[in-house]
């Protein structure tokens, strides 16, 4: 028998082995490719069918703000719940509450912030069928935290509003938390220009069943620094010049580029001296204003006002803003492009806080920016403390890290006032003017 197998094996033929493998390798590929194609789909006693919707993604990982993103069926209950549902993405029972402030990291802001939570259900029973269908995507937030501070309006609100809302053109509707109505009227033209649709008060709204298709809760920070973006980590490459030429478009302001001052014109630059009604305040304005006018500026003097709307077109008629670091400073988001911002920085070591909130933003938003830090002898805090004091000779030690905030913010902050040198101070609004003459064709 042996040999006979033998003889059988030698009369085999190995082309044809060759042809085998050919048609079983072929056979192989077409099965991969057809499994391949199925794995999205799965399949049921009625065929094929789509695949389950994913189930929406709460991204809890920024440092100043937690954000969901839900597609389908998405069911945003009344007052009384404050929940947002989703069906049809399977995972029932799995759920995220969050603050939808952008300031997460701040527990003091977040005590005035309330909760909302984004829960997952297999389906809906009858007490939650709509009583409201909405065409467009619904966005829901709070302002409560520290709005009310100039500052904190836009770091907390505006910035990330425009961020998480801009590229939708005006077709989302807002559903908004902790709202406060003198507050809205104040931005009023801002959120028009993000929303056509009236805002719906969150935490006041009966007991209304709303039904989306997409909702977003919470508000998107692309920098972990205040008052500023990082282009590379936004889905549509926002910057701060964007925010700004927005800003500048919902308020209706006329110039986007400073005056033209040369030989040919007679026009004087306008320099905008923001006062302070109580802490760090110039104690010498009137002085100031002379310097100012010598140098070649028509002066405007202003502590602000209220009304944005109204104080934002004056901004934006300057062309220089300078004030004591504080939330006035804020108000260089008006500026015109190319236009200088001058940031009197107090006594005390404070440069780092000076470009955490000004320095940095206004070179995003393409403006030219110079910097004066006050001598010893132009703060008051030399009538309120000896000159071997540690304020004099060892400001860092009072400085959070190395005392605490309240310390630090009584001394440097509130105690401060500042007359300022106008001798020394006068290259620094001579160069503002060597600026605005240099970049007039950019």
């Amino acid at each position: 028998m042996a040999k006979g197998f033998r003889n059988l094996n030698r009369r085999a033929k190995p082309r044809n082995c060759g042809v085998g493998l050919i048609a079983v390798f072929i056979l192989v590929a077409l099965t991969y490719v057809t499994m391949a194609r199925t794995t999205s789909m799965r399949f049921s006693l009625g065929g094929f069918v789509k695949p389950e919707k994913k189930k929406p993604i709460c991204d809890t990982s920024n440092r100043k703000s937690d954000i969901c993103e839900a597609d389908g069926d998405v069911r945003i209950m009344g007052k009384d719940t404050r929940m947002v549902f989703v069906a049809g993405g399977g995972g029932g029972g799995e759920s995220w509450t969050i603050k939808p402030y952008a300031r997460k990291w701040d527990a003091g802001s977040g005590a005035r912030v309330r909760e909302v939570t984004l829960k997952l259900v297999d389906g809906y029973a009858q007490d939650r069928r709509c009583s409201v269908n909405h065409t467009v995507p619904a966005m829901v937030f709070a302002i409560g935290g520290w709005t009310g501070n100039y500052f904190h309006d836009f770091v907390d609100v505006l910035v990330p509003l425009f961020e998480t809302a801009y590229h939708l053109g005006g077709e989302v509707q807002f559903l908004i938390a902790n709202l406060n109505r003198p507050w809205m009227d104040k931005y009023q033209l801002f959120f028009k220009k993000l929303s056509r649709y009236e805002i719906i008060e969150y935490d006041d709204d009966d007991d209304a069943v709303r039904c989306f298709k997409h909702v977003t809760l919470g508000l998107r920070c692309t920098s972990a620094e205040d008052f500023q973006m990082e282009p590379s980590k936004s889905p549509h490459g926002y910057t701060m010049f964007d925010f700004a030429k927005f800003t500048r478009g919902a308020f209706s302001l006329e110039r986007d580029y400073p005056s033209r001052i040369g030989e040919e014109s007679d026009e004087k630059p306008r320099l905008m001296v923001i006062t302070r009604a109580t802490t760090r305040r110039f104690m010498n304005v009137e002085e100031i204003v002379r310097m100012a006018e010598e140098v070649g500026y028509q002066v405007v003097v202003t502590e602000g006002d209220p009304d944005v709307s109204k104080f934002s077109r004056i901004v934006n008629s300057c062309d220089v803003l300078m004030g004591v670091h504080g939330s006035a400073l804020t108000n260089m988001v008006f500026l015109p492009t190319n236009a200088v911002v001058i940031q009197v920085v107090p006594w005390g070591n404070l440069d780092w806080i000076a470009g955490h909130y000004f320095r940095e933003p206004s070179k995003q938003m393409k403006l030219n920016y110079l910097e004066y830090s006050i001598s010893e002898e132009e703060t008051t805090l030399t009538e309120l403390y000896p000159r071997e004091h540690a304020v004099f000779k060892d400001p860092m030690s009072l400085h959070p890290q190395n005392a605490d905030w309240e310390t630090f913010s009584r001394i440097f902050l509130k105690e401060q006032n500042v007359k300022l040198d106008v001798t020394r101070f006068r290259a620094y609004l001579e160069r503002a003017l060597r600026i605005l003459r240099e970049r007039q064709g950019d």
